[in-house]
């Protein structure tokens, strides 16, 4: 399909703050936490329908363009050295690249190569709109990693859409706009010297990989939690029974391509803002974010009830020790127990990050919500992230692994069981 569909650079443009940003607040700290968070540009992709009403192409990207500007005064760091891809016309109509999702087609609506680190080097944000010849948008969003997690990430792109959304509308109503506090993580979690110089936390292994999305609707979903229930977690969480059945396949498609038995890591990416219950840090703006890591020692895969037990023990253990607060050296140590995990070629490490219950189907720029929502990279093995599909009660997973892995894993039949 890749070669069928024709894809335009139109117009290249920098949108800067509608309101400069005061000397003082020129530079902003960064926290112990965005310190260790890797360099990698998460992308999000918002498909929007066809719209109702008689908007142009240029009307909308205007909008967007408007809006964007008024919400940087907001997020004023993520305007450093910022570029967006204002039009990209495309020869098609949005139902033919949402029909069967093509990676390769995807990457291309999205601002940069998703593969390219040097694609992105020195900007903290880049969007792209993309207009399909029937009327179709879909906006494609890089937010660096060093300056925002999904919480963040959710934040901007809520302001943002209730901005686009008071221009748009024909009413004097306007959206209320999200209190956010920049560099106030930073006070709390004061950078530490001997991070601030420029290298890696932790290196991923790129390798040839392949990702693939499936869904699990939520009659499926309640049928894995009856089978997933044990005594040690009756009840267990959406988000917990899809990861462990996901790991329960990475691990069996392992076993298969070695002719053994691997020990395991599954690593959680956890919200310190509901850990730590602080109300001060709901509208903070950069990395809160700790590692929940669950491990397999046996000689043999774990059956799907163990897995949500070891699931579930490591997310109490990290309450236990951090939910009454964290310091720096905790991070430090936290990050370095990954990093040794992740050198290390005797065992299987395996990232789950969920996005589920944050609100990007909620995303209205004033034409309507998205009618999917892709997220994905697609050049780092052993990824696994959950979204909440359109309707909010089931889970789309895009899950990313080695060619000869996912050879595998996209034939489990207790997998294929669960989800489309």
């Amino acid at each position: 399909m890749a070669s069928e569909v024709k894809v335009e650079l139109i117009h290249k443009e920098t949108i800067k703050p509608s309101s400069p940003t005061p000397s003082h607040l020129k530079t902003t700290s960064l926290s112990v936490f965005d310190q260790l968070s890797t360099e990698i540009y998460p992308p999000v992709l918002l498909f929007y329908p066809p719209c109702s009403n008689s908007t142009s192409t240029t009307e909308r990207s205007s909008i967007l363009k408007t809006s964007l500007s008024k919400t940087l005064t907001h997020f004023y760091p993520f305007a450093g050295k910022f570029q967006y891809n204002d039009c990209i016309l495309l020869n098609c109509p949005i139902s033919k690249v949402l029909y069967k999702p093509d990676f390769g087609i995807l990457c291309r609506l999205l601002p940069a190569d998703i593969t390219s680190a040097q694609a992105v080097t020195d900007h903290l944000l880049l969007v792209q709109a993309n207009f399909f010849d029937c009327g179709g948008l879909a906006i494609g969003i890089y937010l660096s990693h060093k300056v925002a997690d999904a919480s963040t990430l959710s934040a901007f792109i809520k302001t943002w859409a209730a901005a686009a959304l008071d221009l748009a509308s024909t009413t004097s109503d306007h959206r209320e706009v999200l209190s956010v506090e920049v560099g106030f993580a930073a006070s709390l979690f004061p950078p530490l010297e001997f991070l601030n110089t420029p290298h890696r936390v932790m290196e991923y292994a790129i390798e040839n990989c392949r990702t693939r999305s499936f869904v699990f609707h939520n009659s499926k979903i309640a049928a894995l939690k009856s089978k997933a229930g044990s005594p040690a977690v009756p009840n267990p969480t959406r988000v917990e029974v899809v990861s462990a059945l996901i790991w329960k396949c990475a691990m069996e498609a392992s076993r298969s391509n070695l002719g053994f038995v691997r020990p395991s890591t599954w690593c959680q990416p956890v919200n310190l803002r509901k850990i730590l219950g602080w109300a001060s840090l709901e509208h903070s703006l950069g990395n809160l974010v700790g590692l929940s890591i669950a491990k397999t020692e046996e000689s043999e895969v774990d059956d799907l009830q163990s897995l949500v037990a070891k699931l579930r023990k490591g997310t109490e253990e990290f309450k236990v020790k951090y939910g009454n607060g964290i310091t720096g050296d905790d991070a430090c140590e936290m990050f370095k127990e990954l990093g040794n995990f992740i050198k290390r070629d005797d065992l299987d490490n395996y990232c789950g990050s969920s996005l589920c219950r944050f609100p990007f189907y909620d995303t209205n720029f004033g034409w309507g919500k998205p009618s999917w929502i892709f997220t994905a990279r697609g050049e780092f093995k052993n990824l696994v992230l959950l979204m909440d599909t359109r309707d909010a009660e089931g889970i789309e997973a895009f899950l990313t692994f080695k060619e000869e892995d996912m050879a595998i894993i996209q034939k489990n039949e207790e997998l294929l069981a669960y989800a489309s």
